[in-house]
């Protein structure tokens, strides 16, 4: 089986004007050119591939903020913005999400789209390189939680028809300082905190995997630790 893998961070209720939003995307898109060669050059999506290669989306503010305010990339009180990046067709990766609504029902986010095989997969599905998508996340967006797992543990720990974003463990897991301390984690866990913001779980330095019994085991543990905690629950409105 060939695991697919995404990153992504989500907050709820926490309305912002359009140029907040470019400013969070631009800081998140800078931070996360040193991670991935590709990752230094981003696009929108056209027809085709050379098509869209030649909708180059340059990573400043005034620019971005002409991104969000598309009539197609507006709804309602946010903004959304898909892009992505690659050399070739075939490895592409994409980020996907919107900022600046209000609404208590529908989550914001910014999602790393799924990778599985090939040479940027090999660079990027790595734990010092899907920590630090999940640190640029925490930094930028200042989101409630987030996390980089992949999706065949994320179907295989889920409870009910969905997985609420903040309420089951992943590879490399954030949450922000108002959810709750983060109790004693074993090892080979990494924990680090970031200052004004919140933690950082890495569960293992290695590749995780649902093939690898001790990933899934450990993941286990992990996940009885937090809920014990009271870190994994739904979303709530930004800050409370």
């Amino acid at each position: 089986m060939i695991e697919t893998y995404y990153a992504g961070c989500y907050w709820l209720a926490r309305p912002e004007p359009v140029e907040a939003c470019a400013q969070r995307l631009e800081d998140f898109l800078r931070q996360m050119e040193p991670l991935e060669p590709t990752w230094n050059r981003w696009h929108e999506a056209a027809a085709n591939f050379e098509k869209a290669r030649q909708r180059h989306v340059p990573v400043n503010v005034a620019t971005l903020k002409k991104l969000l305010s598309k009539k197609s990339n507006r709804f309602r009180d946010h903004s959304s913005f898909p892009l992505w990046a690659g050399e070739n067709e075939e490895e592409t990766s994409g980020i996907n999400g919107n900022c600046g609504s209000a609404s208590s029902r529908m989550a914001s986010v910014c999602v790393l789209s799924a990778l599985s095989t090939g040479q940027v997969a090999e660079r990027v599905l790595t734990a010092p390189v899907l920590t630090g998508v999940v640190r640029a996340m925490a930094l930028a967006w200042e989101p409630e939680v987030g996390i980089a797992t992949s999706h065949a543990h994320r179907e295989q720990i889920k409870v009910g028809q969905f997985s609420e974003p903040g309420a089951f463990v992943g590879w490399v897991m954030y949450f922000a300082d108002f959810r709750g301390p983060v109790p004693p984690l074993p090892d080979p866990v990494q924990v680090e905190h970031l200052p004004d913001r919140g933690t950082l779980i890495t569960l293992t330095p290695e590749k995780f995997t649902v093939s690898n019994p001790a990933h899934v085991a450990l993941a286990a543990d992990v996940h009885a630790r937090l809920q014990d905690a009271g870190l994994l629950r739904p979303l709530r409105p930004w800050g409370t």
